[in-house]
């Protein structure tokens, strides 16, 4: 009550609170990040371990088995579950609410090193990695011409995903539909028979004549001279004459049991355009960004980028997140304002008094508008649940203001 009487003797005083509150609060509105839901870290880690080539039941034994059986021991966990397919395995684990994601990542992380000797020798490294909902797609841009899938791929990554990953805000870009170029050796499994040798001899001859190593340093008075063993094949023709083995005295080549194609890779996604091949990029946002600010500056980079793309070839947005979040975020703000408006009627047709429906309709907004402060100073953003708590709280105001 110290306060309020405070107020009631010195009106001036009053104002110029209320006044540096309402200047606060307009100036901690213009900072805050819009979104659509506030950041949440669910305890979730994920372990994605890759095996090329491997059937779903070696993954499950050889791989998924020994991994779960390690981070089994871990403490906390709520829920292990994983998904095993050709060449892939996929172990989820959730922890329980209390327990902190960054140590039950790192838990994870060393029962998961742990256990690498026991996997199979080609085996990737597996990918410990902390759930994040942040890593929803904020951006989807479709790349459609009239060349090839490999020339619109060479476009997608040197016109548009480079300059792209430099922008403020952007995590990662992800490519689908693309055919990015692969030297293709194709093995005759006749003359290969007939030679008596195997694929793994011809894998093995294009993995040691492939390839290159540093050769130390040569010091001299005038200096040091770094030397190197250059063995990289330069062109796709030097595949044809890669020594696979030797046949009774004469070296058999690539080309005297197969042939060298310059081709793309095998298709695994397909982005469609218009009913014409396309290639598209899926852009996700660093976390804790804001996904309305990341959009509009790659909108305005995408811009600059549209004029230095070759003729023909053409940038189109296809799924926007932002736009759902201005408009969920805009009707929230136009239900808070009505809902305002509507309490000060209510007040006014119960009260009858001017005077005071005027100090409950000024308090309303002053008291929203000096709560974004905290919620600056709290590190919240503007979304649908701090509105939508925004708009509860308006009640709380009248029955103050009253």
């Amino acid at each position: 009550m110290i306060l309020a009487d405070v107020c009631v003797r010195r009106p001036v005083f009053a104002t110029m609170l209320v006044g540096s509150l309402v200047v606060a609060g307009w100036f901690s509105y213009k900072s805050l990040t819009l979104d659509l839901f506030p950041k949440v870290d669910m305890p979730v880690v994920t372990v994605t371990t890759t095996l090329p080539g491997a059937g779903p039941e070696e993954m499950e034994a050889q791989v998924t088995k020994p991994i779960e059986e390690a981070i089994n021991t871990v403490s906390g966990i709520d829920e292990l579950r994983s998904v095993t397919r050709e060449g892939l395995s996929q172990i989820i684990v959730q922890f329980k609410l209390e327990k902190d994601l960054g140590i039950a990542a790192q838990e994870v992380r060393d029962k998961v090193g742990s256990v690498l000797a026991k996997l199979p020798k080609d085996v990737d490294p597996p990918i410990v990695e902390k759930f994040d909902v942040d890593a929803t797609p904020i951006l989807t841009l479709t790349v459609s011409g009239f060349h090839s899938l490999k020339e619109l791929t060479e476009i997608a990554e040197n016109y548009v995903k480079e300059p792209l990953e430099s922008v403020s805000g952007v995590g990662s870009i992800a490519l689908i539909g693309g055919r990015k170029r692969e030297v293709q050796v194709l093995i005759d499994p006749e003359r290969l028979k007939a030679y008596g040798l195997s694929m793994r001899a011809v894998a093995r001859a294009l993995e040691k004549q492939n390839v290159e190593f540093p050769g130390g340093r040569i010091t001299q008075e005038s200096g040091e001279t770094v030397i190197r063993t250059l063995g990289r094949v330069r062109s796709v023709n030097e595949f044809a004459d890669i020594v696979v083995a030797t046949h009774k005295g004469a070296p058999i080549t690539i080309a005297d049991i197969g042939r060298v194609e310059d081709g793309v890779e095998e298709p695994r996604t397909v982005s469609r355009f218009d009913g014409k091949n396309a290639v598209s990029l899926i852009i996700r946002k660093q976390s804790g960004t804001n996904t309305v600010a990341t959009v509009d500056a790659v909108r305005a980079r995408l811009a600059e980028i549209r004029q230095l793309l070759p003729p023909g070839v053409e940038v189109v947005v296809t799924r926007d997140q932002s736009d759902f979040i201005r408009e969920s975020v805009h009707e929230v703000q136009k239900h808070l304002i009505w809902g305002s408006i509507f309490a000060s009627i209510i007040v006014f047709f119960f009260l009858g008094n001017v005077r005071a429906t005027l100090i409950a309709a000024v308090s309303i907004p002053v008291s929203i508008i000096s709560t974004y402060t905290l919620l600056a100073a709290a590190g919240y953003s503007l979304n649908r649940i701090t509105l939508l708590g925004l708009t509860l709280a308006v009640g709380i105001v009248i029955d103050d203001a009253i």
